[in-house]
């Protein structure tokens, strides 16, 4: 914006006398009539708390005591605030606008406009992979482990956006409703229990006391809701009794279904609360029922679900790490069309399309930023076959597999070769590739020849169970040809078995009188933990076990690391586990392959680092918006 100039002198001539006399008796006036106008100010009430957003932080006041009448000189930089443009972040999501319930966010968009629009108990850093305070802003544990309780803050509030009215320049402002309490968090958890939202998810909270019998209560009563064992002490204290000590619990707090529900609103409005749309005259809508309480807030478009955006939250107290004022969402079912609009400079950051991938890595790799999946493919091994309760076989098979022809052949390269179970991106997982053997041909072989079999040659029949699905077969016949290059073993040595998932499921459970000798799955861990992906997929006792494996140091590690609160300390007992199941001495009781992973283009004006788990944080996105005023203007 182009400033007035100021003129370059000022005449110093005193003014005439008889206009100075008349000045100071207008000024007497004056301040005669402000003296005697109104008496004492009216005390403003304790109802709706406004701000309006800006790049300013707003100061919000509930009860005005006194109003001061003073001249002062107005200061530039607050002016230059004031008139700073919105940082604009524009973005696509896959299909249209979702159910924003937040105890029902299972799909991506739903994840990430419950991670934006409502404030979590925890948040979840990527950056450092630990839990950070949110609503709770400090916690403690009782010595037996069991019982937590969380101090709250009290300045979040459930919110409303307020229009700036038709044909208005001024930003959408916000009216709280009330502030965010213990209860809501008591209530979220408690429709959950007993399946007032349906979530795949529900079991997850199973470790709070009480939450599975009312789950498998038909029709709970008040009294059943009441003893589940999460309670409001008071307004900003929560208090939850889980079922055993668990030093995990506090990644579960970081997950949508501990997000806050406003209970006396869903309960006067049903479904309402999120469905009714109200129009204002502006043009825009928002959502006239829904209330939301995280850093942004949600107005969608006149006319369409396809689009929608988001302003930021003014009465939100919690400084943001990014920058974004306002996020404008294009719903589209098409990442191609995304990515055109991406490369036109519509769009600050899209998918990547597959087609795509090639040209862009090589022209422009730094706009290329990988977010790795969750999801662990690996081969199972029986610890009651013939030939791989050998611990020397198991470590043979695993190091004879080349993973990245694994990725090159079937996914193109997308995706992370592993040699461990924790998966990057979550709570106490090791970094990849510090540990493991991975692909070793020679190691292999020298594994082998250990063996009492000596030689894959006089291997006998080993059968490999894999899923009917194509993308199984063909993996399994590579992986079945990179035995016979690097082993010797022979072709019809090695039996691959297609199966409906289900039987390939029921086939390698401990009891199963059919059992493969191995088998391919993969493990989608339900919560960002190490926990989740080592104890839950391998412990002897506190997992399904399909290996048959006997107990050992590992599990006991294990189950220490699943009652320490401390992540670091956590880390450490899973590395030692992790070391005793991968390393050369390893015993293998699967052979990690890898974890696929998405792509993601950005242009050069944004700083952003992707969560692998759960939604994307936009409010921790930096954008520079000359940069990207002048690329676009281009």
């Amino acid at each position: 914006m182009d400033w007035p100039t100021a003129p370059k002198s000022i005449s110093r001539r005193r003014p005439p006398r008889q206009w100075w006399y008349l000045g100071v008796w207008l000024l007497i006036l004056l301040l005669t009539i402000v003296s005697c106008s109104g008496g004492k100010p009216e005390t403003a009430g304790t109802g709706e708390v406004e701000a309006s957003t800006g790049r300013v932080q707003a100061i919000v006041t509930r009860i005005i005591e006194q109003i001061s009448f003073a001249t002062t000189t107005p200061d530039p930089t607050a002016i230059a605030a004031k008139t700073q443009p919105r940082i604009v972040l524009d973005l696509s999501l896959t299909g249209t606008l979702p159910n924003l319930d937040p105890g029902t966010a299972e799909r991506q968009a739903q994840l990430d406009l419950a991670q934006n629009l409502f404030v979590g108990l925890t948040n979840y850093n990527q950056d450092t992979n630990t839990i950070e305070p949110e609503l709770a802003t400090s916690w403690s544990v009782s010595p037996d482990g069991r019982t937590w309780t969380f101090s709250l803050r009290d300045d979040i509030f459930w919110v409303r956006p307020k229009s700036p009215g038709p044909g208005s320049d001024d930003l959408w402002s916000a009216s709280s409703v009330r502030p965010v309490t213990a209860d809501d968090v008591v209530f979220a958890i408690q429709r959950l229990c007993s399946r007032q939202v349906e979530s795949p998810l529900a079991f997850s909270v199973f470790i709070i006391d009480g939450c599975e019998k009312v789950f498998s209560t038909l029709e709970p009563s008040e009294e059943d809701l009441n003893n589940i064992g999460i309670k409001a002490v008071n307004p900003t204290t929560l208090e939850i009794l889980l079922t055993e000590p668990s030093g995990f619990f506090l990644t579960l707090t970081s997950l949508p279904f501990f997000q806050p529900v406003p209970r006396d609103l869903v309960t006067e409005s049903g479904n309402e609360w999120l469905d009714a749309i109200g129009e204002y005259s502006s043009g825009w809508q928002t959502p006239d029922n829904l209330v939301t309480s995280g850093p942004y807030m949600l107005i969608t478009s006149q006319l369409t679900s396809e689009n929608a955006t988001l302003h930021r939250n003014p009465l939100w107290p919690i400084e943001n790490a990014g920058n974004v004022d306002e996020i404008k969402i294009n719903f589209l079912s098409d990442e191609m069309d995304a990515f055109e609009s991406w490369k036109s400079r519509t769009l600050d950051l899209a998918p990547l399309p597959l087609s795509e991938r090639e040209a862009i890595l090589q022209r422009s790799p730094a706009k290329v930023l990988t977010i790795p999946g969750q999801v662990l493919f690996y081969i199972g091994f029986n610890f009651g076959s013939g030939v791989f309760k050998e611990p020397e076989v198991r470590r043979a098979f695993s190091a004879a597999i080349d993973r990245q022809v694994l990725l090159d052949e079937l996914y193109e390269g997308r995706g992370i070769i592993m040699r461990h179970a924790t998966v990057p991106g979550v709570v106490a997982a090791l970094p990849v590739g510090e540990l493991g053997v991975g692909y070793s041909p020679d190691f292999a072989r020298q594994q082998m020849a250990d063996s009492s079999i000596r030689s894959c040659r006089l291997l006998p029949e080993v059968t490999m169970l894999v899923s009917s699905a194509d993308l199984s077969l063909r993996q399994a016949e590579i992986i079945r040809d990179m035995w016979i290059k690097e082993l010797g073993c022979l072709k019809e040595s090695i039996k691959i078995e297609q199966v409906q998932f289900g039987e390939l499921l029921a086939r390698t459970k401990q009891d199963s009188l059919s059992r493969p000798d191995m088998w391919e799955l993969a493990w989608a861990p339900t919560y960002p933990d190490s926990q989740n992906l080592m104890t839950d997929l391998l412990h002897c006792q506190d997992s399904e076990n399909r290996q048959n494996r006997d107990c050992s140091e590992a599990d006991t590690l294990m189950q220490r690391a699943g009652s320490i609160v401390d992540p670091a300390e956590r880390a450490t007992l899973y590395r030692q586990a992790e070391s005793i199941f991968f390393n050369e001495n390893g015993s293998f009781p699967i052979a990690p392959l890898y974890i696929r992973s998405q792509e993601i283009v950005v242009q050069d004006w944004v700083t952003f680092n992707p969560v692998a788990f759960g939604g994307q944080q936009w409010n921790r996105i930096v954008l520079d918006a000359n940069l990207k005023e002048l690329e676009q203007n281009r």
